[in-house]
């Protein structure tokens, strides 16, 4: 039998002010893939002759832009300002 280790997880209560390159890459592909998902939902309710199906594939859609604008928003208003010089 092998024992059993309990692992410690720090939950944040807020994000960090700073963060790091791998969670930068990864927000950028998160969104990079809302937009592509947004952008194949377009073309594929275009491609649809049922407007249930239509209706269906837009909403999917929406959800994505609404992902991609909502980590952009975040984003930019986490963004440090440097002073000028």
């Amino acid at each position: 039998m092998q024992p059993q280790i309990m692992s410690q997880q720090t939950v944040m209560s807020q994000p960090p002010q700073v963060i790091s390159t791998k969670d930068a890459l990864y927000l950028t592909d998160m969104m990079s893939w809302n937009l592509l998902a947004m952008k194949k939902a377009h073309f594929f309710a275009s491609q649809c002759q049922d407007e249930e199906i239509v209706a269906a594939i837009e909403r999917a859609g929406q959800m994505h832009q609404r992902h991609y604008e909502r980590l952009l928003q975040h984003l930019q208003q986490n963004q440090p300002t440097i002073p000028l010089q």
